[in-house]
């Protein structure tokens, strides 16, 4: 494996961070949280948009699947924009589009309408994502870069936990339009952070005319393909449909483009090679992993607290935004934490207590609250937390600051993969794993015997006696026993994810360790 290659001079960070600096950091960052809050933020509103605007549950999806299809097929496409037309002009437009089709959202009266402003928001919120890691990267010194990705990382970890809290409130308490127009006094912010912090530069045609439009069309029906297929997979019984088959061709004709790609274009929009340094390619597999358990963890306890405890949606996002709020002190520890512990160290212990923080789940019962989640919330916080900024520091020192842009880009479209992988198996696996469970018990319950049928003909009298009655009692009978067959999946599934995390938690140790004095550095 060759040594990562030498920073040249001129692209160097200063050495020392000046107030404009520290600005650019804090317009990323806002950007950032505000990109990756309307990833979740209509999640606990979801069923009532869609009753005020004509769509039917399953169009409804279309809603959220929009926004995240958008948004990883514009994260890798950041580098290039950035090249041409300087990171200026990029956050501004960016910003600026984020908020017209967020008004947009707001203001849909339609299934149609509501989609056209998803995708745009998926869009440009695609571009502010990455960009507060490239601006750390390239505005701070070694000795501050640390505490930059501290601000970064609150927004990554608190931006899909509290989005369905906030948008719950709203939702409840003034109206769900104002989940999307919350995003104007947002986006009037980071612009004023972005006209301060942010020089402006020319903009590069030449990027413009020799661009590898190969792999930029080939990337966005890769992953755009993809993303739909992982989205909408199950709910379409995977490839007995024609829509998942011909995404799938569509999904392989793309990423063929992007590999031709590889050779054919003078800079392809997407180094690949890039993937050769073993730091960056083991910890876009650890991302992947960490992506996969964080959202799944968000989407299952919710709907646990929701199907079985009977919580709301903001009573249940409540219990998840733990997992976010602990983020906030942690990151801030960071600095003093990295400086004493070996990198590798530190990924590997964060993913034994993802691991920890999943097993705890695996023995809840029909019983079980909201109580019973903050414990491995607090876990998995920590977890998250102390994996993905070791995984983003780790990136930094493995790649030339001129190629941070793109190296920042493959690890947020890494996180979202795995989301998107982790959750299309979820569906399967909990349709499975409910079926066995329930006919299990079914098959447990001795149907003829003297003490059942006694108890079916009382619960029969209930409902009024004869075949009705009857009838009832046996429903009611196999609604208790669905409950607990759900149950049972909830643990399966909890318990699947602690052992994913375990596997794959030796991969910790592929890292390269931090440049000798590095961590020292990054504690004064």
């Amino acid at each position: 494996m060759s040594q990562t290659p030498a920073i040249p001079t001129s692209a160097m960070p200063p050495q020392r961070a000046g107030l404009a600096d520290w600005l650019a950091v804090f317009a990323g960052t806002l950007g950032a949280l505000m990109a990756l809050l309307d990833t979740s933020i209509i999640n606990s509103s979801l069923p009532v948009i869609q009753g005020e605007i004509g769509a039917t549950p399953s169009e409804g999806t279309w809603i959220g699947t929009a926004y995240l299809v958008a948004e990883i097929v514009a994260i890798p496409l950041t580098g290039w924009l950035e090249r041409m037309l300087g990171m200026r002009i990029l956050l501004l437009g960016a910003s600026l589009f984020f908020t017209l089709f967020s008004v947009l959202c707001g203001f849909s009266t339609s299934l149609t309408m509501m989609i056209l402003g998803r995708i745009g928001q998926g869009l440009a919120g695609g571009m502010l994502i990455p960009t507060g890691m490239t601006i750390v990267a390239t505005r701070l010194p070694p000795a501050q870069q640390s505490a930059g990705l501290a601000l970064v990382a609150v927004s990554a970890f608190l931006g899909p936990a509290i989005g369905p809290v906030i948008g719950g409130w709203l939702t409840e308490n003034v109206s769900w339009h104002y989940a999307f127009f919350m995003n104007v006094p947002i986006s009037v912010m980071q612009i004023g952070l972005l006209i301060l912090g942010v020089k402006g530069s020319k903009v590069n045609w030449r990027e413009l005319r020799g661009a590898d439009w190969l792999g930029i069309f080939g990337l966005m029906m890769g992953l755009g393909g993809l993303t739909t297929l992982l989205e909408k997979g199950h709910g379409e019984e995977w490839f007995e449909s024609t829509l998942i088959w011909q995404l799938a061709g569509l999904s392989g004709l793309g990423f063929a483009l992007m590999i031709w790609g590889q050779f054919a274009a003078v800079r392809p929009v997407v180094r690949l090679n890039l993937l050769r340094n073993r730091a960056l390619s083991s910890a876009l597999a650890i991302m992947t992993i960490v992506g996969m358990l964080l959202f799944c963890t968000l989407y299952n306890a919710p709907q646990f607290l929701a199907a079985v405890a009977g919580y709301n949606a903001l009573q249940a996002g409540q219990v998840t935004a733990i997992a976010g709020l602990i983020s906030i002190p942690l990151a801030f520890c960071f600095p003093f934490v990295i400086a004493q512990m070996d990198l590798r160290l530190l990924v590997f212990v964060a993913l034994l207590l993802l691991s920890l923080g999943n097993y705890v789940l695996c023995t809840l019962t029909s019983a079980s609250s909201g109580g019973d989640f903050t414990l491995s919330q607090l876990i998995i916080g920590v977890g998250v937390t102390f994996s993905a900024l070791p995984l983003q520091q780790s990136i930094m020192t493995a790649v030339p600051v001129a190629d941070s842009a793109e190296a920042n880009s493959l690890l947020a479209v890494a996180r979202n993969l795995g989301g998107s992988i982790g959750l299309a198996g979820v569906a399967g696996f909990q349709e499975v794993r409910f079926d066995f469970h329930r006919w299990t018990l079914h098959a447990l319950i001795p149907a003829n015997g003297g003490e059942v049928q006694g108890q079916m003909t009382q619960m029969g009298m209930l409902f009024g006696g004869g075949a009705d009655g009857a009838e009832m009692a046996g429903r009611m009978i196999d609604g208790q026993i669905a409950i607990q067959a759900l149950v049972m999946t909830f643990d399966d599934m909890f318990l699947t994810f602690a052992w994913i995390a375990l596997v794959f938690a030796p991969l910790a140790f592929l890292l390269r360790p931090l440049p000798r004095g590095a961590a020292v550095v990054m504690g004064h």
